[in-house]
């Protein structure tokens, strides 16, 4: 390699979503260009809310892009609001306006996919393609990974990083091929418009209703013009993997049809809902094979039960540059380093949340009432302290480059 090259490598990043355009942001950051390679023709994110926990908040804030999307976003005032299924008892609440900035540095908030992704975006100067499906990644002679695209275009570059999500084509050339499996589950999505949302959904509350087989979040987004709704319940044998994929109001409504009338009017508000089943992937060993690695969704999807699809993408971007900035001349050992600082992390969050979905979707008995009487002594703020309070930084610092 060149002295050149060594100390700017070439980078392609497939997938122009949250963790590719994270990525980008963090490489220029660290000083470094990428090319992001997007097979839409446009950028946008399907979907709807997500929750900004200050673990990600951090490293957004340190993007320059918090202050944008905190305009956008709604700052919660409470979270981890569990009510009961049947009459909507509060079993515990979080006071996340006086406690979360004090114990981590940050608030939590939620916002709508698209304004993260916009956020993101305006940190990223550089080239962003669209349009680039790619079909195909080799290893050439000389050791450099050969990237083929639909259109017949081929590229050589340095390193490539697969945030191309749960189908990731990327993934192929790192790991062995595993199919994924049906969890069993389906989610229900939707944005309900505030004006039509009752006012228990309007308040700055992350709130959580459980009950046998099911569970049900919402919180306001988009400055509180909506109220984002996600819904899950045992999937039937039509349900498809598809952001894009939708059910029938009366659907959503037959799974919740005995709860609290308060979340049938919620869902009868709601326009046409999105169903999804979610897809279940055992963690990785390894996300990296020579100059090739994996980021976000294409290394660890996990069940959305701890709200850190998002943000474990981002803190893996904030990694994988400084690993590469550290090492600029040395590809293969930045991107080893990425992945040992990485995958006990993310293992442990995609385990947490997998064993999450039999807590939460307990029958009513009593493992309930035990599970339910527990809430009262639980402080999943302070809990939680090993999400939230992480910092790459610190995690980079702690190790050799």
């Amino acid at each position: 390699m060149s002295d050149v090259r060594a100390q700017h490598p070439r980078i392609a990043i497939l997938g122009g979503g949250i963790g590719g355009l994270a990525a980008s942001a963090f490489l220029y950051r660290e000083g470094m260009s990428a090319t992001v390679y997007e097979q839409a023709s446009e950028l946008k994110e399907i979907g709807a809310g997500l929750v900004v926990a200050p673990n990600a908040a951090r490293l957004l804030r340190r993007l320059g892009v918090m202050d944008g999307l905190a305009e956008r976003a709604v700052r919660l005032d409470t979270g981890w609001e569990f009510r009961r299924w049947e009459d909507g008892t509060v079993l515990s609440a979080e006071d996340l306006a006086s406690s979360c900035e004090e114990l981590y540095g940050e608030h939590t908030y939620t916002a709508h996919r698209a304004d993260l992704l916009a956020a993101l975006r305006s940190a990223v100067p550089g080239d962003v393609r669209l349009g680039k499906r790619c079909v195909g990644i080799t290893v050439g002679d000389g050791g450099l990974p050969v990237l083929r695209f639909a259109d017949g275009e081929t590229t050589e570059p340095d390193i490539v990083i697969g945030a191309d999500g749960i189908h990731s084509v990327v993934r192929g050339a790192v790991t062995e091929p595993s199919p994924a499996v049906y969890s069993g589950y389906c989610a229900f999505r939707a944005l309900v418009p505030s004006e039509r949302a009752p006012a228990f959904a309007r308040r700055p509350a992350q709130t959580l209703w459980i009950g046998p087989g099911h569970h049900l979040v919402h919180y306001p987004v988009s400055a509180g013009r909506f109220v984002n709704l996600v819904a899950f319940a045992p999937a039937g044998d039509d349900v498809v993997e598809s952001w894009t994929a939708t059910a029938t109001v009366r659907e959503f409504l037959a799974e919740f049809a005995t709860w609290d009338a308060r979340l049938t009017d919620l869902i009868q508000a709601a326009g046409t809902p999105g169903r999804w089943a979610l897809l279940d992937r055992a963690p990785l060993r390894r996300w990296t094979r020579g100059p090739v690695t994996l980021l976000g969704d294409a290394a660890h999807p996990m069940f959305p039960f701890f709200a850190q699809g998002a943000a474990q993408a981002i803190e893996d971007a904030a990694v994988l540059a400084r690993c590469v900035a550290d090492r600029p001349g040395d590809p293969l050992g930045a991107l080893r380093r990425y992945e040992r600082l990485r995958i006990p992390r993310t293992t442990r969050l995609q385990e947490a949340s997998h064993a999450r979905a039999s807590v939460n979707h307990l029958p009513d008995g009593p493992e309930q009432q035990a599970r339910d009487a527990s809430f009262a002594d639980a402080d999943p703020l302070k809990a939680n302290a090993w999400i939230y309070a992480y910092d790459p930084e610190h995690a980079l610092a702690e190790t050799s480059a």
